[in-house]
């Protein structure tokens, strides 16, 4: 006795003497394979892909960093001497700097009556400020010119990542030019940290923030406080983590099936409706003629 192993196929093949082709069969099938093609290309595309998921917690990301966040600053006083401009930052652990030099440079504009100052320094990740001002220089101006524009002013690592909206450098382009020339600047940032986190797992740690300004002249006991540009920052708790993935490669090919099953599926009732149909009425047809 022998045993047979094709009795476990399911997939019984029907002789084609036994079946008919139909020309709504070959225009169903021809939409059907193109349909498929579609929707094949569209899955893959979005399996190729990369999405980035974006998530909000409480916690400081990068412990690392010694308390401390990096600082780029780019910004440009047409009306100011380079030797009056310079750097001044405070914070609350107690740090009082008055022109700060360190990885910074002036660069002179409109024949050196005007400055642009760049600089990179570290702010502790406590409330804070640091200005921009006269207050380094060996002799006060009487009337210091503090109109100015902001070409960057950023926090922590430089993200350019593609589909990721944030305001990393939300004062870059700030023209105050058109400002009372004796009047001080507050720019009040809230800092909030930012995570981003690559397919590799790599993290890198940089900084949005929000801003609110204000313009004023200030005045003393003794008369008219030299004018400063302020920034004046606070962390957020809150901080915001972008993390890229990709469609696991089951779920792909999970979708490919479904897409091939079920549009063979809802084909194969279409065309056997159609061909029922057609059937019927022919015998109508043939039962009228008789």
């Amino acid at each position: 006795m022998t045993f047979d192993v094709r009795r476990f196929d399911i997939y019984r093949k029907v002789p084609k003497d036994l079946t008919q082709p139909t020309y709504t069969g070959a225009f169903i099938s021809i939409c059907c394979c193109v349909f498929m093609l579609f929707l094949f290309l569209s899955e893959l595309t979005g399996f190729i892909a990369t999405e980035i998921v974006n998530e909000l917690y409480v916690d400081d990301p990068d412990k690392d960093s010694g308390g401390k966040i990096d600082v780029s600053l780019n910004i440009s006083l047409p009306n100011l001497h380079c030797d009056l401009v310079g750097l001044d930052i405070q914070d609350e652990m107690g740090r009082h700097e008055v022109g700060h030099i360190e990885n910074s440079m002036k660069v002179p504009l409109n024949n050196g009556h005007g400055c642009r100052f760049e600089g990179e320094f570290s702010i502790n990740k406590v409330p804070g400020n640091f200005h921009v001002s006269t207050h380094s220089a060996t002799a006060q101006p009487q009337s210091p010119d503090m109109t100015h524009i902001i070409h960057k002013l950023a926090f922590g690592e430089k993200l350019q990542v593609q589909h990721v909206r944030g305001a990393f450098n939300a004062l870059g382009g700030a023209n105050r030019l058109q400002s009372n020339a004796l009047a001080s600047h507050d720019y009040i940032l809230k800092i909030v940290p930012t995570v981003y986190e690559d397919l590799g797992g790599k993290q890198r740690f940089s900084y949005q923030y929000t801003v609110a300004n204000k313009e004023y002249v200030a005045y003393s006991h003794t008369g008219r406080i030299i004018p400063a540009i302020w920034f004046r920052y606070d962390l957020s708790p809150i901080t915001v983590k972008y993390t890229e993935r990709r469609q696991p490669f089951y779920r792909f090919i999970t979708t490919i099936c479904a897409i091939i099953g079920g549009t063979f599926t809802v084909a194969g009732i279409i065309d056997s409706c159609i061909f029922t149909a057609s059937e019927a009425w022919k015998k109508i047809q043939i039962g009228k003629m008789s």
